[in-house]
């Protein structure tokens, strides 16, 4: 009996290049889930990373008021912990497929603002966030500023889920996401390779043969986002 219950993602839509400042945009949709996200070069690199011959990719990542069904405060003075989870995890995430040497000496920063909160932001977030670097990264190859692709492979992200039968559902929206029995997100690359899972219990604990499960069902949804990304990449 399979434990699948849907296998595909919500509708998937990025809609780049709708920032004109900007090196690299995009708005990532899952569902009614939309991110506006940007990539910005600095023709520098962190202090620590000075000398190295070497570049760095970064992320920061908010929630907007109205995003939300209770108007979200803007993080003025400091930003909160899950803020800051979000963030880094979107950075680590990209710096997993670029080769920094290819780089060179410089930055890419990713600014990912949560326009519409329907489940799977961060997720969102990461598909999106790769494909504005790709379009920045492609940019500076065609200005003679790179001479190599510093792209090792694509990488994509989505959430899945159980349900309350302990069935396997993909791309959770937000209803889904409150009612189920566990939540992963499984970060990865267009290879089959994991960058980053994780996963949570929510009600009761979930046995292998689920995870198994949670973790097919992500790999074969996956191979829409890494469609999606690559004709919105393509459509420039």
């Amino acid at each position: 009996m399979s434990l699948i219950k849907r296998s595909s993602p919500r509708e998937i839509k990025f809609t780049s290049g709708i920032n004109p400042y900007a090196m690299g945009s995009v708005i990532a949709e899952f569902g009614n889930t939309k991110v506006h996200i940007t990539a910005t070069v600095e023709e520098d690199v962190p202090r620590w990373m000075k000398g190295t011959n070497k570049g760095w990719v970064t992320a920061e990542y908010s929630m907007l008021p109205g995003s939300t069904h209770d108007r979200v405060r803007r993080e003025r003075k400091s930003i909160g912990g899950r803020t800051q989870e979000i963030q880094r995890l979107i950075g680590r995430s990209l710096r997993a497929v670029i080769d920094m040497k290819k780089l060179g000496e410089r930055q890419i920063i990713l600014d990912c603002d949560v326009l519409v909160a329907d489940g799977g932001t961060r997720t969102t977030s990461i598909s999106g966030a790769f494909v504005a670097m790709q379009i920045a990264i492609n940019k500076l190859m065609n200005e003679g500023k790179i001479s190599q692709n510093p792209i090792k492979e694509n990488l994509g992200a989505l959430s899945v889920g159980l349900d309350k039968e302990g069935k396997v559902i993909a791309d959770l929206n937000y209803e889904e996401d409150s009612s189920c029995e566990a939540d992963v997100n499984v970060v990865m690359t267009e290879s089959g390779k994991f960058v980053e899972v994780q996963g949570t219990a929510e009600g009761d604990p979930f046995s292998r043969e689920q995870l198994d499960g949670l973790l097919e069902c992500a790999e074969t949804a996956l191979k829409d986002v890494f469609k999606a990304q690559k004709s919105a990449v393509g459509a420039l």
